[in-house]
């Protein structure tokens, strides 16, 4: 049985041969193969790396073939009800920064982005039961298998100690009607909940089809939250972009924002009552930013937008191989993070900084050839 397909975060092909046991991927220039006795004997430190990155590679093959290289990109940004002008003039302010940095995206379409708020306006519908309702059959219908959904909602939430709820202008929804409208997408969805009493959310609707973030990892995590701020400031601001890149993944904003939250109550000297969580393989377990764990290496290949996302190397075939090039490096970045518990910190961050130089100036020379045609 043989595989294959073209990945915009790198050219893979992959065979799998049943009737051997044997399992191949190859990667540009490497080649590894593992056979059914070496998967029962793997013992050295050597083959324990090259089962570590046949896995990863393993991981890229499945996200294509469950639409993480999509087409299209679609958004939902919802603020609910705000119970005070306080509080809406900041859920306000943050969706205004989200939609804005939306709408700056070189690949930006009008047509694929919904906004719902307490107040309707130009371009803004208003976030009641049916507002949503509608919202998602409309975007749904729109989309495909390869499309990417991502949802954000900004605002109060409650927990009831049976199911949560995001407040909406007349009556609420709960995370299971929540759950039951996102089952129609044909996509991936990337579901974002910023509110207090935001992790029955992720426990709701985990699936391996979808990408939740909350804002809290607990039940009794109920009082209002500051992640939507830097949540929407990661989006904007280019030091999210950890890897160099030239954008910030979903798994970047996630950890630069939690980094955010995390400054802000020990700048305050206060017991940080949100703790976010990221869920991304279906377990209903979800991790904290900078926690190991299986969480996260979808997410590190979901880029926000509202949008057709076209493979860099369609506009410009110059770029193949530098392309190339930068997504090995990524690889060799998450091979590294992968073994830090296994590396002298000081070796670790030795290391890691050379990649993400090499990564940087190779970000640069594809971003120049852009510029340039």
């Amino acid at each position: 049985m043989i595989a294959r397909g073209v990945n915009p975060f790198g050219v893979w092909r992959l065979r799998v041969s049943v009737g051997n046991w044997l399992r191949q991927v190859e990667h540009r220039r490497f080649t590894f193969r593992v056979g059914l006795v070496d998967l029962l004997l793997a013992r050295s430190g050597f083959l324990r790396l090259k089962l570590r990155v046949v896995a990863l590679l393993l991981l890229v093959a499945w996200s294509t073939e469950t639409g993480l290289s999509a087409q299209d990109q679609y958004a939902l940004v919802v603020t609910g009800a705000a119970g005070g002008s306080t509080f809406g003039d900041n859920y306000d302010r943050w969706r205004s920064r989200l939609v804005t940095t939306l709408r700056a995206q070189p690949m930006f379409e009008q047509a694929n982005l919904v906004v719902l708020a307490e107040r309707p306006g130009p371009d803004v519908g208003r976030s009641s039961r049916e507002g949503v309702r509608l919202a998602i059959e409309r975007l749904a219908a729109r989309m495909s298998s390869d499309s990417v959904l991502y949802v954000v909602l900004i605002g109060h939430g409650s927990f009831d100690g049976v199911d949560a709820k995001f407040n909406l202008v007349g009556p609420d929804l709960e995370a299971r009607e929540w759950a039951a409208l996102l089952g129609l997408v044909p996509g991936h969805v990337v579901f974002v909940n910023t509110t207090g009493a935001s992790f029955p959310f992720l426990e709701r609707l985990s699936s391996r089809g979808n990408t939740i973030v909350t804002a809290t990892r607990s039940n009794v995590q109920r009082f209002e939250t500051i992640f939507p701020q830097f949540f929407v400031e990661a989006l904007a601001n280019p030091l999210a972009d950890t890897d160099k890149s030239g954008r910030s993944s979903v798994l970047e904003v996630f950890e630069f924002a939690s980094s955010g939250v995390r400054e802000w109550y020990r700048e305050r000297g206060r017991l940080a009552t949100e703790r976010a969580l990221l869920d991304d393989n279906g377990d209903g377990l979800g991790r904290e930013a900078g926690q190991l764990g299986p969480d996260g290496a979808i997410a590190e290949n979901l880029y926000p937008g509202a949008g057709p996302v076209e493979p860099e190397w369609a506009t410009d075939p110059r770029s193949v191989p530098l392309i190339a090039r930068r997504e090995t490096l990524r690889l060799e970045v998450g091979e590294l993070k992968a073994s830090k518990h296994e590396i002298a910190p000081a070796e670790y961050h030795r290391k890691l900084e050379l990649l993400l130089i090499r990564l940087a100036r190779v970000s640069r020379q594809i971003r120049v050839g852009a510029v340039d045609k």
